[in-house]
């Protein structure tokens, strides 16, 4: 059986991969905010149920059988995210934690009238696509981190890690959202960036900046 407790922890495993790490058991206690021997309990009856594998140095990684379970809540909490900003006008920061409480209640009907309100192949209210997406996938797709663009040049927000809503408001307060223009002034000693966006100039450090992809705004010429 698969339960809500056991789809948390298959997806909190996918996620952590798409963001390039690897996980273990404190990969997990750390995401999903659960005691080490909490980890270690449900680990093993994942592993039992045939939907993770535990690897040489304690990795842990999803099966076939794993990988659907979470791919699919995945999905599901994609479409309740833009369910709450396109049918309701929730605000982009405030989805992700609203869609984390309702993803294990929506039935598979629910959800099919869900996909047919809103349709495939569009991005999340945090800009980020239904498939879960590694670093290197966005790469491929031509994205960046903000962290990592070139001062002078002009960007625009494609994607935000979407797990941390302090993040979240505070660049909303910044003016840094998804679809939002902005121009990298300078990259100062501290490791911070001189941002401007359309509400003002704006530091932002670091740990910020590597949460946010952008691409190169290219404007066309008249």
């Amino acid at each position: 059986m698969i339960t809500v407790s056991k789809e948390d922890y298959l997806k909190a495993i996918l996620e952590a991969e798409s963001e390039g790490e690897t996980v273990i058991s404190a990969t997990l206690a750390h995401w999903l905010q659960v005691s080490p021997p909490a980890i270690t309990m449900a680990v093993r009856r994942l592993k039992k149920d045939g939907l993770v594998r535990v690897h040489a140095g304690g990795r842990i990684r999803l099966t076939a059988a794993g990988r659907k379970i979470a791919r699919k809540l995945s999905v599901r909490h994609h479409l309740i995210e833009r369910m709450l900003a396109e049918l309701f006008g929730m605000e982009w920061y405030k989805v992700h934690d609203e869609a984390e409480r309702l993803e294990h209640a929506v039935s598979p009907d629910f959800e099919a009238r869900l996909l047919a309100k809103l349709g495939r192949g569009v991005a999340c209210p945090h800009g980020n696509l239904t498939e879960v997406e590694s670093p290197a996938s966005r790469r491929r797709r031509g994205l960046l981190l903000l962290s990592e663009a070139e001062v002078g040049k002009n960007y625009i927000v494609n994607g935000i890690y979407e797990r941390d809503r302090r993040l979240l408001e505070f660049l909303e307060a910044q003016g840094i959202r998804p679809r939002a223009k902005l121009s990298l002034l300078q990259s100062n000693y501290d490791k911070t960036l001189s941002i401007r966006t359309n509400a003002r100039t704006v530091v932002l450090g670091r740990p910020a900046a590597d949460r946010v992809w952008v691409s190169p705004l290219r404007y066309r010429s008249s």
